[in-house]
C-alpha cells in the first residue's frame, strides 16, 4: 500500500515528465507547439496522457524503497516487477516514457529510501540499487541492449550503473543557466541540450549509427558554444537543429528522459515540503 510521501514522490516524478515534454523546440522531439500535423498533435497529447500513467507504478515503486529500507537485490527485483508492470498499463494508455520509467523509477526509490538526499546523493543511491541484477528480467535481449552491445555504448542500464553522470550534468546545466538568468524554460533547453552533446544515445545509435550520433552530438554542442538557448545566436543554431533532426527523423529520446530524472531530483526539496505537509 502507498503512503501520501509515496504519491508526492510520484506526483513530483511525473510533473518533471511532463515539465520536459511542455520544453519547445526540443530537437528532434515532439513539439507541443506544432498544430500542422495531425499525427504530432495526437503524439504529443498521447505522451502526455500516458505521462500520467506512470504515477501509480512510480509510487508502488517509492513504497518498496521504503518498505526494503535498503538497496537490496529484492529492492532490485521487485522494482523490475513494478516497472514491467507499469509499462504493460502505460501501453494501454498510449505508449511511450520506458527509459524514463527506468531513470525515474530508480530515482523515485532512491529518494524513498533516503528522503534527505539532494542531487548527487541521489543519484549515489540510485547507483547502488542498479548495481544488483534483476533476476526476473526477461531473458530476451531488449533493443537498448542490443545496441548498446553492438556499438558499446552505456545504455540506459550503464547510466544507471554510473550514478548517472548525464543526470548529474543536466543538474549543473541547470544551475548554471539560472544564475547567468535565463529563463526557466531556456535552462531546461540549455540542460537538455548539454546531455545530448555528450550522451550515447542508444535510439540515436538505432537510428542514424554512430555517425548520426556525432552529428547529433556536434549540433548541441555548437548550440551551446553559441551561447546557448538565452543568446539569440543559440535560439537561432537550436532551430536549426531542430529542423534538421525533424527532417532526417532522428530523436533524442534517451536525453529527454535523462533531462525529466535531473528535473525530478532538482524538485526534491519541494517535494519533501508536500509530502511534510
Amino acid at each position: 500500500m502507498t503512503s501520501r510521501e509515496d504519491e508526492a514522490l510520484a506526483q513530483a516524478a511525473v510533473a518533471a515528465l511532463t515539465g520536459q515534454l511542455a520544453l519547445a523546440p526540443k530537437p528532434g522531439l515532439p513539439d507541443p507547439r506544432d498544430l500542422s500535423a495531425r499525427v504530432t498533435r495526437v503524439d504529443h497529447r498521447a505522451l502526455r496522457w500516458s505521462a500520467k500513467a506512470l504515477a501509480p507504478g512510480l509510487a508502488a515503486m517509492s513504497a518498496a524503497a521504503r518498505r526494503t529500507g535498503e538497496p537490496t537485490p529484492r529492492l532490485r527485483a521487485e522494482l523490475g516487477a513494478i516497472g514491467r508492470s507499469t509499462e504493460h498499463s502505460v501501453g494501454l494508455a498510449g505508449g511511450g516514457h520506458r527509459g524514463a520509467l527506468w531513470t525515474l523509477g530508480l530515482l523515485v526509490a532512491a529518494a524513498a529510501l533516503d528522503p534527505r538526499a539532494r542531487g548527487s546523493e541521489v543519484t549515489a543511491t540510485a547507483k547502488r540499487i542498479a548495481a544488483h541484477t534483476d533476476r526476473n528480467a526477461p531473458r530476451r535481449p531488449s533493443r537498448g541492449s542490443t545496441v548498446s552491445a553492438r556499438y558499446g555504448a552505456a545504455g540506459a542500464r550503464g547510466e544507471a550503473r554510473a550514478g548517472f553522470p548525464h543526470v548529474r550534468r543536466a543538474l549543473d546545466a541547470l544551475a548554471r543557466a539560472r544564475c547567468a538568468g535565463a529563463t526557466e524554460p531556456q535552462a531546461r533547453l540549455d540542460a537538455l541540450l548539454t546531455v545530448m552533446s555528450t550522451l550515447q544515445d542508444t535510439e540515436l545509435l538505432h537510428t542514424a549509427g554512430p555517425v548520426g550520433l556525432r552529428h547529433v552530438q556536434a549540433g548541441a554542442r555548437t548550440v551551446l558554444e553559441a551561447g546557448g538557448t538565452a543568446s539569440e545566436a543559440g535560439r537561432e543554431a537550436l532551430s536549426a537543429l531542430d529542423a534538421d533532426l525533424h527532417a532526417r527523423a532522428w530523436s533524442p529520446r534517451g536525453s529527454a528522459g535523462l533531462l525529466a530524472g535531473a528535473l525530478f531530483v532538482n524538485s526534491l526539496p519541494v517535494a519533501v515540503l508536500v509530502r511534510a505537509a
